[in-house]
């Protein structure tokens, strides 16, 4: 559905601040495939994110979406469509004084009738369990509720993809397990295809595959299973592992009946006492 082929992104290209954002970078995301990505700060993850709906374009290369390539100007809309994005703060992406308007907002821009917007309002507030806040400011919600209100307004849009960009970093632990299951949610139960840039490897865990990202580049590429046995690896590249994935790497050595690659404390549980 989305392939990233050979990318290149320059920030200030030709002049003598220019940044290798990019490097070379092949992607290829599958429909209904949820995918994590993993990089420390200034790795280039969030400049690869902005290429899968076309808010960057690639200095050199090619992102297709559909078969529409980013480049065409003539299918942005076509993309945008496609692939929404949810960004860190969703104060930045609140615009209307009610949920209602909020949620609106996006199918107004495509010029649907009133009756086909107010109907995907309730279904998208709907998918984000919010139906009681219909009328409420956004204002006044908490972080946790905001974020599931600026995924709904990308919902109303009915994109095929959504890609996260760090979208728990600003909220609390309750705020982080709303919007989780949220996008958990709609990619089991509504085939939607998810891309999560997060530092949570909490969140990393629960996507069918883990890219990890360095200076540009996709270092590493597998399941989670496959991903955070690699301890040593990952501590190189300045990132976490889940705890319980640590201390399972530790107990293997002494005990081997424990695997290496128990990711969640359930599964460390059924481990211990089976």
């Amino acid at each position: 559905m989305i392939d990233v082929n050979n990318v290149v992104h320059i920030y200030n290209a030709d002049s003598d601040s220019e940044i290798l954002a990019l490097d070379h970078v092949n992607l290829h995301i599958e429909q209904g495939e949820h995918i994590a990505i993993l990089g420390r700060n200034g790795c280039g993850k969030s400049t690869l994110a902005k290429h899968l709906n076309g808010l960057l374009l690639p200095t050199e290369g090619r992102v297709s979406v559909d078969d529409f390539d980013t480049l065409d100007a003539d299918h942005s809309l076509d993309i945008l469509q496609r692939v929404g994005m949810v960004f860190q703060n969703p104060d930045n992406q609140l615009v209307a004084t009610t949920v209602l308007e909020e949620i609106a907002f996006g199918p107004e821009n495509l010029g649907l009738p009133r009756e086909k917007i107010l109907e995907r309002v309730d279904e998208a507030l709907k998918m984000v369990q919010m139906e009681d806040f219909r009328n409420a400011m956004p204002h006044h919600l908490s972080g946790g509720q905001k974020q599931r209100i600026a995924i709904a307004g990308i919902i109303a849009m009915r994109p095929e993809t959504i890609v996260f960009d760090e979208p728990t970093a600003m909220l609390d632990p309750d705020g982080r397990e709303e919007v989780v299951s949220t996008m958990l949610r709609l990619n089991k139960e509504e085939g939607l295809t998810i891309v999560n840039i997060t530092h949570f490897m909490e969140e990393a865990v629960l996507a069918d595959r883990v890219v990890v990202m360095d200076d540009g580049k996709i270092v590493m590429e597998g399941t989670p299973r496959e991903i955070f046995t690699h301890v040593d690896e990952l501590r190189a590249l300045h990132l976490d592992v889940p705890a319980v994935t640590e201390i399972a790497v530790q107990l293997h050595e002494e005990f081997p009946f424990i695997p290496r690659d128990v990711l969640t404390i359930e599964e460390m549980v059924k481990v211990l006492c089976p």
